[in-house]
């Protein structure tokens, strides 16, 4: 087993401890950030397993990332190398121009003022829109603690694993695996009966050929894609807009109806008083086409106590 070590050059500015510390308490074994270092696991075709590690090298505004492959396979084969930078750099999304995002709501006095605090900050996006919209499915109704740990038992339950330096990895699980999952398999991951039909339904429409979820990402307006998803069983608005912001970091989308969301912005906004999904989305109208951006950077200042201005 060799390891290789590439550099990547993100478009400044970028703050990668913070951008990266969304995902502390993600699962070693599958996608994490310890001790500076954000690991994701990739199952490349049917034989090459590769763990990645990325550390900060560079600064905000001259920023510097170092990939390092792990693999059971050859991570030093050029075209696995390449292949493993472009889903980082798609995961981290490395190379968005963040200036843009700052300058276009620079006439909010809030949401700047969160910008000056947060800056360098970017949002991840998921390998695949297959993962965001399990992941969302998973999510429906229940607390995101839990449903993190739902969501690393069925990847445990239905992803293929791998071993690098002795230690056990595992892949996100692929449509055909899901697809066959019994029942009991997806009860014993603890979601519930219907979620599970929802998922291995869904995993069955792509495996078959019916459904080109990866490909929606190609429309060009978000309502289309988002009234497709809501075509299938199990798919409503916010697990739709959701999908789109996570699955195809298509920024202009917010899931407005999201309690956490809602109370967030009534918390920068609105002195904590309670809005409706509607009033959340007007006062994001001020954001422009970074509304999702824009919600997640006031989830981050949330999560670091930021206070509103005064």
């Amino acid at each position: 087993m060799k390891d290789i070590t590439v550099l990547l050059h993100p478009a400044p500015p970028y703050d990668f401890p913070l951008s990266a510390r969304i995902f502390s308490a993600g699962d070693p074994a599958i996608r994490s950030y310890r001790d500076g270092v954000f690991s994701q696991t990739f199952c490349l075709g049917d034989r090459t397993r590769v763990l990645a590690d990325v550390r900060a090298r560079g600064s905000v505004d001259d920023p510097l990332l170092e990939l390092t492959l792990h693999s059971s396979g050859r991570p030093d084969d050029p075209g696995t190398v390449e292949l493993v930078k472009e889903r980082i750099e798609y995961i981290l999304n490395i190379n968005d121009d963040l200036n843009s995002f700052y300058s276009d709501v620079k006439d909010d006095p809030v949401m700047r003022e969160i910008c000056i605090r947060l800056r360098g900050l970017k949002s991840p996006t998921t390998p695949t829109v297959f993962e965001a919209l399990v992941d969302s499915i998973v999510e429906q109704q229940i607390s995101l603690a839990a449903a993190h740990t739902m969501e690393d038992k069925l990847v445990k339950q239905f992803g293929a694993s791998f071993v690098v330096h002795e230690r056990e990895f595992f892949c996100y699980p692929t449509p055909a695996s899901l697809a066959s999952g019994r029942p009991g398999k997806f009860r014993s991951c603890g979601l519930s009966t219907h979620k599970g039909e929802y998922i291995r339904d869904i995993s069955r429409l792509i495996d078959e050929g019916h459904l080109d979820l990866e490909g929606l990402s190609r429309y060009e307006d978000i309502d289309d894609i988002i009234g497709e998803l809501m075509k299938i069983r199990g798919i409503g608005r916010w697990t739709a807009e959701l999908t789109v912001l996570r699955g195809m970091h298509r920024v202009e989308a917010i899931p407005a109806d999201d309690l956490g969301i809602r109370k967030l912005i009534s918390h920068f906004y609105r002195n904590d008083e309670k809005i409706s999904g509607d009033e959340a989305r007007s006062i994001a109208e001020r954001w422009g086409r970074w509304k999702g951006l824009a919600a997640f950077y006031l989830i981050i200042a949330g999560g670091s106590g930021i206070l509103p201005p005064h």
